[in-house]
């Protein structure tokens, strides 16, 4: 647990002002008005999408296979691993860049916007995209970093390009020292700039030896089977990501058939939910590195204990948040607005769904774990039973005609779900032999 903890609360830290920065880009946007605001905010679910899938699933299988090539002590095959990100970096950001190009204009067009906002949208959205390959660049370049076991540096490195995003962001969107503003795709120049200057941040801290990897300058012979053994755990590890971004608009097409008030009530208690991500992935990140490291060293019993303890940790963690939003909901909701309906929706969300918040950080948690054995299947089962059961939830309050706030029952038994129908693998101990 002094391991697990040591290493959590770094990379918890990274998560958080990750997700802030986010925040803090759509607060910069909104300044500009309404049109604005509805421009760039269905590209931020997309975005987002491609920060999940590069940082926690492929990611994932970057950290988890160069801890585990550290504790078998092939230093050299671990020191591989950076070059190993780069290469995929590129045709995986051109080909995100590429999707986004093609199928992006009739898709926020589906969405609902048009006229200013739809324009918005687009050049927001070819804005960020265009530079998709710095994205996963960084995120891959980190992940070979905190394979490691050193969070410290992600620390720095997002920490101090938090620090120049935050002049930099409001001044290329509304201008600044005589300049003209670029209007909201200033705000995805700077996001690339803070992906450039992390990407050259980690390049350096790696090819300039300074850690325990030390890899060529020169590109090694590189072969295909550690790329598909990556890619293989990554692509199981998205659809967990995807399905957790579903499942959230799932609940939220059919919460907001109740009205305007019912949607910013569930959106307000759901807020916290978001919040979660960070905080189980701050515990399940090191867990899986612990893990991984152990295995490779051949340390069964210890990668198993360490498996508990991060259980143990995570659900201890985001069930105590969770029963205390339910007891005092208003104190969060109260945060985002003082609307008498909005108040009751969203402490109705709170009171039913937060007693098993603690499902999420177990679930969370052994998907972490399952990157690490190399067993995603129970936790892929887990992420797509716990989207089902919204849906079906969700289709029932719609027959029977019942009260929105039923979609919640169905959200906590989805939660519930996603713990417990991936907890067998730990249980029968599979892929730690």
């Amino acid at each position: 647990m002094p391991t697990i903890m040591r290493l959590a609360i770094p990379n918890a830290a990274v998560m958080t002002v990750q997700v802030l920065i986010g925040l803090l880009e759509v607060y910069f946007v909104s300044r500009l008005g309404v049109d604005a605001l509805a421009g760039v905010a269905p590209v931020f679910p997309l975005v987002s999408l491609v920060l999940a899938v590069a940082q926690g699933a492929i990611g994932g299988g970057f950290v988890t296979t160069v801890a585990r090539a550290l504790g078998t002590g092939r230093m050299d095959a671990a020191s591989e691993y950076a070059w190993y990100a780069v290469t995929l970096s590129v045709p995986l950001g051109l080909a995100t860049t590429g999707v986004m190009v093609v199928l992006g204009p009739g898709l926020y067009g589906h969405m609902g916007i048009s006229g200013n906002a739809l324009a918005i949208a687009l050049s927001y959205s070819s804005t960020i995209f265009a530079g998709a390959t710095l994205i996963w660049l960084f995120n891959l370049l980190m992940a070979v970093v905190r394979g490691t076991g050193n969070l410290q540096v992600p620390v720095i490195v997002v920490g101090g390009g938090a620090l120049i995003l935050v002049p930099l962001s409001p001044a290329l969107i509304f201008g600044a020292f005589g300049y003209p503003g670029l209007g909201p795709s200033g705000g995805a120049v700077a996001m690339l700039v803070y992906y450039a200057f992390g990407t050259l941040a980690y390049a350096a801290y790696l090819w300039g030896k300074f850690g325990v990897l030390k890899p060529s300058f020169r590109v090694p012979k590189l072969s295909l089977a550690p790329a598909l053994a990556i890619l293989r755990v990554g692509g199981m590890s998205a659809i967990v990501s995807a399905t957790t971004n579903l499942t959230l608009a799932i609940v939220t097409a059919y919460v907001g058939m109740g009205g305007i008030e019912a949607l910013a009530g569930y959106s307000a208690g759901s807020r916290l939910e978001f919040l979660l991500v960070p905080l189980a992935y701050g515990v399940g990140g090191p867990v899986g590195i612990v893990v991984s490291a152990n295995l490779g060293a051949g340390k069964i019993e210890r990668a198993v204990r360490a498996s508990w303890a991060g259980v143990l940790m995570a659900c201890a963690l985001t069930e105590s948040i969770g029963l205390a939003a339910a007891a005092f909901p208003k104190l969060w909701i109260g945060i985002f607005s003082q609307d008498p309906s909005v108040l009751q929706v969203g402490a109705e969300y709170l009171h039913r769904v937060g007693p098993f918040f603690g499902f999420f950080g177990l679930g969370y948690v052994l998907y972490c774990v399952g990157q690490a054995t190399r067993q995603m299947g129970a936790s892929v089962l887990a992420a797509l039973l716990r989207a089902a059961i919204a849906v079906l939830g969700g289709f029932v309050v719609v027959w029977l005609k019942a009260d929105v706030t039923w979609n919640f029952v169905a959200v906590a038994l989805g939660m519930v779900a996603f713990g417990l129908f991936a907890l067998p693998p730990l249980v029968s101990r599979s892929g730690y032999e």
